[in-house]
């Protein structure tokens, strides 16, 4: 899961880009574009356009992120919740889900006790607390939600 805290379409765009392998290049090649003009909507250069949500999406899928539905969502003051595809669903995958939900939890609780050394917390600490208290609610829901369509009564 990506552990960044965007707070603007900017940022989300340069995380996305970031994450691809091949970066820029990468970037401007899967979406059929010169590297100039890729340039110039990823970064909103000259007046450009900026890049669509449906070409965010696109290299999202490209690189495994999902920075933008994140982003949105927190401008609503909600989460993503990724779902889960049912036929790759097993057991396996169920304890990674558990996992990755508790390894999210401690992360959150190692956060709060470095920010409560000192006795306060400060409100670029307050942001990382909540921000990784996010992600970590997320996973869980996902992980719920995966063991509801793994067992759910099928008719």
């Amino acid at each position: 899961m990506n552990s960044a805290l965007l707070k603007s379409r900017r940022e989300v765009v340069k995380a996305i880009v970031h994450s691809l392998p091949g970066g820029r290049v990468c970037a401007a090649e899967h979406l059929g574009l010169r590297l100039k003009r890729f340039d110039n909507q990823a970064y909103e250069n000259n007046g450009s356009r900026p890049l669509t949500d449906e070409q965010l999406h696109q290299l999202e899928c490209l690189s495994g992120t999902s920075f933008l539905p994140q982003f949105v969502a927190s401008l609503y003051g909600g989460m993503f919740v990724p779902m889960n595809n049912p036929e790759t669903l097993d057991n396996t995958e169920l304890y990674s889900l558990s996992i990755k939900t508790s390894a999210l939890r401690g992360k959150v609780d190692q956060i709060i006790a470095k920010a409560l050394a000192d006795g306060v917390i400060e409100h670029d600490e307050e942001d990382e607390i909540l921000g990784e208290h996010t992600r970590h609610l997320s996973a869980r829901h996902e992980e719920i939600l995966a063991v509801v369509q793994l067992h759910r009564e099928h008719e």
